[in-house]
């Protein structure tokens, strides 16, 4: 006689989030969104971290969010700090997706200065979504740092988390960034200037821009 007790609603629910096909772990994030309870929060956090599947993953974020804010933001400040790239990544998207003020706590230092570029373009994102007007222009101080930082997508990353940050709080420094410093760094800042003024230039043509302003400046 099996004497295994039977698995709880959380304990059925990790189960079938350890289902060997994406599809099946589709319909069990679905499943769990659809008809929310208050113990599913820490198994669909956990999962965030390890699932290898975007699509299933963005499922997890969508059954986050049907789940009170109470209880799910606090579970996710905590995984922004996890040791795991994607579990902080994963964390920040979901809390940028829930909007709850109180998400800005998961918006430390660490996070806005993270060594892997996906989790600092997420972190960049959402802090310019949770964002309080008080902090907006020691964010626009932290993002501002970045400037020249990696390859094409991440300088298209913080552009435009620089893009939704108000006048006041960035654009003086922007400026100051654009005359001063190494060629990428001021080629970066008028780039960003560039959208700023003229939200409809693509990145590209406001870096070509921008290039020939620096180089011109130069001589």
């Amino acid at each position: 006689m099996d004497a295994t007790p039977p698995l709880d609603a959380a304990g059925r629910l990790s189960a079938a989030l350890s289902a060997a096909t994406p599809s099946q772990r589709l319909q069990a994030a679905m499943s769990a969104g659809t008809h929310p309870q208050d113990e599913y929060v820490a198994v669909l956090v956990e999962r965030c971290a390890i699932e290898p599947d975007l699509n299933v993953r963005e499922t997890l974020t969508w059954a986050l969010m049907r789940h009170p804010a109470r209880i799910t933001v606090p579970l996710l400040i905590d995984e922004a700090r996890s040791t795991s790239n994607q579990a902080r990544s994963q964390a920040l998207h979901t809390l940028s997706k829930i909007r709850d003020p109180a998400g800005w706590a998961a918006i430390t230092p660490e996070v806005l200065n993270d060594a892997d570029d996906s989790v600092a373009r997420t972190a960049w994102r959402v802090a310019t979504v949770l964002v309080p007007e008080a902090e907006e222009a020691e964010l626009a101080t932290m993002l501002i740092a970045h400037l020249g930082r990696g390859e094409r997508d991440v300088r298209l990353s913080l552009s435009r988390a620089l893009m939704e940050l108000s006048d006041s709080a960035v654009l003086t420094p922007l400026e100051n960034a654009a005359e001063k410093g190494d060629e990428p760094r001021r080629v970066h800042a008028h780039a960003t200037l560039i959208m700023r003024e003229s939200p409809e230039v693509g990145f590209d043509a406001a870096l070509f821009d921008a290039e020939l302003a620096v180089l011109l400046s130069s001589q």
